[in-house]
Order: C-alpha cells, then sequence, then structure tokens
C-alpha cells in the first residue's frame, strides 16, 4: 500500500511580510514550520502503515527552504519526500495548489489513500485537499475523525460534524483530511532523525509535472489579492448622567434615535 501526504510549510510568526506587487506572502527567510494541522496527516500515515504495510510519500509546495519540513515529517515515520520548488508555482492560489498537487501525485501512479490536514493555518480555506481530489477524480471525505475499517479496495470512516458524526464507506484510491480529534501525534524518534539526514529528496519543478506555466502560480490562480489592508476601527463613548431612571430613559431615547436613522 502507498500512503500519500500532502503537508505545508507555514509561517511561524505573525511578524510576516507582503510582496506589495503581489499581495502574497513573502515566504524567503521567514521562520517556518510544519503546518500543526498536517502532523495529525503524518501520524495517521504512519500507523496505517504501521497496521497494514506500504509506504508513506510526503509532498510539499514551496521554496527550498520546505526541505526542513520534509525532513522533519521523515523523522516521524515518513518514507519518501517530495518537495515541488519552482519560480512559477509562486503565488498560487487554492486552485493552482491543488492542481500542482495533483499533478505529482498523478506522476507518482500508484497510491492507496491521499491524507491532508482539515486545513491550513495561514489560509484557513481548507480547500486544496477536496480541490486534489477533484482534480484526480476520486472520492474524498472532509473533517475525518477516525477510520473505523480499511482494506485495498474500501475505508469506513468517520467524518466530525457540528452535532455527531456521519459514517463514510469510499472506494480506494481516496482522499481524506483529518481532524485533530484523529490521534496524538507522535514526537521525532532517534532512528527518525537519522534517517531524515539521509533520505533523498526528490524535486520536481513545472516542466517535470508536464503543467503548462498559464496553469501554476499566480498565472493559473482564478482568485487573486487585489488589496491589503487593515481595518478601521471607530470608538464613540456618549455618556449619560442622572439617576438610574433618568439615565435608562436617556439610553431608550438615544438607542430609538439611530435606530431611526
Amino acid at each position: 500500500m502507498h500512503f500519500i501526504v500532502c503537508i505545508k510549510q507555514v509561517p511561524g510568526t505573525t511578524e510576516i511580510k507582503i510582496d506589495p506587487k503581489t499581495n502574497t506572502l513573502i515566504r524567503e527567510g521567514v521562520e517556518s514550520i510544519l503546518n500543526p494541522f498536517d502532523a495529525y496527516a503524518i501520524e495517521e500515515a504512519v500507523r496505517l502503515k504501521e497496521k497494514y504495510g506500504g509506504t508513506v510519500t510526503a509532498i510539499s509546495m514551496g521554496p527550498n527552504q520546505c526541505e526542513t519540513t520534509l525532513r522533519e515529517a521523515v523523522s516521524l515515520g515518513v518514507d519518501n519526500i517530495i518537495l515541488l520548488s519552482d519560480r512559477r508555482f509562486a503565488g498560487a492560489d487554492t486552485y493552482a495548489t491543488s492542481l500542482t498537487l495533483a499533478a505529482a501525485i498523478r506522476k507518482i501512479g500508484d497510491y492507496t489513500l491521499i491524507l491532508t490536514g482539515q486545513q491550513a493555518i495561514d489560509g484557513d480555506t481548507a480547500q486544496v485537499g477536496p480541490g486534489i481530489a477533484a482534480h484526480l477524480n476520486i472520492p474524498q471525505t472532509c473533517f475525518v475523525r477516525k477510520i473505523e475499517s480499511f482494506n485495498e479496495q474500501q475505508a469506513v470512516v468517520e467524518r466530525l460534524l457540528e452535532d455527531g458524526f456521519d459514517r463514510v464507506s469510499m472506494q480506494l484510491p481516496a482522499l481524506i483530511s483529518v481532524v485533530k480529534e484523529i490521534n496524538v501525534p507522535r514526537l521525532p524518534s532517534l532512528r527518525g532523525k537519522r534517517n531524515a539526514k539521509t533520505v533523498p529528496l526528490t524535486v520536481w519543478n513545472c516542466d517535470d509535472l508536464g503543467l503548462d506555466e498559464k496553469e501554476t502560480g499566480l498565472n493559473g490562480s482564478p482568485t487573486q489579492v487585489l488589496n491589503i489592508f487593515s481595518p478601521h476601527h471607530e470608538k464613540q463613548v456618549e455618556k449619560f448622567e442622572g439617576n438610574s431612571d433618568e439615565a435608562v430613559e436617556l439610553i431608550v431615547q438615544r438607542l430609538s434615535e439611530l435606530t431611526n436613522r
């Protein structure tokens, strides 16, 4: 069996900078961490490998510094790591990102289950996982809190809802995005840390994936940020004097005036 985990490196600080030309995050040189939700996807993939056999491959898209996050994944039990890195991928929205990741998975070819975290903390869209499944035309289930049963043909999972959960049966290959309730991620092992230093890193660019540069990055993004600004807040204070009854009457009168504007 082959389990693929899509992970993302996100800013580890609130002190971020925006490119004034593209209105996208400047990631180069910024302290970065593994997206916390992706740690649960890695853990679940490794548990599936330990229970059913097979291998786990982690994929990430971004600049060269993403290698550190991929090697962290190896220390947690991942076997193979692939970095999608190309200037032509820069500025991608969720559509272009999912298209690029799907192209990489299609290039890998043989896979049983794709896992992602429920969302990335820098975007909070929860769109990339479902987007990958749509591009690959495979079943997908979001917000998975438990894998109830699993074999080479089918998986039965529990999907978290606001007032309970659904039980969903899926034909494989498929994609799931997992929530933090699914497991408790392990700490890196000594053996994992040693492996992280030696596992070869595969790097693919736009040409390797057979993509047209018009489909990737800013060029392939249907949604683009036109402007970024801090919200403007205004505070107004009015003081009502008098005893309690008088103050209440004045407040009611003032609210009535504001309502009738």
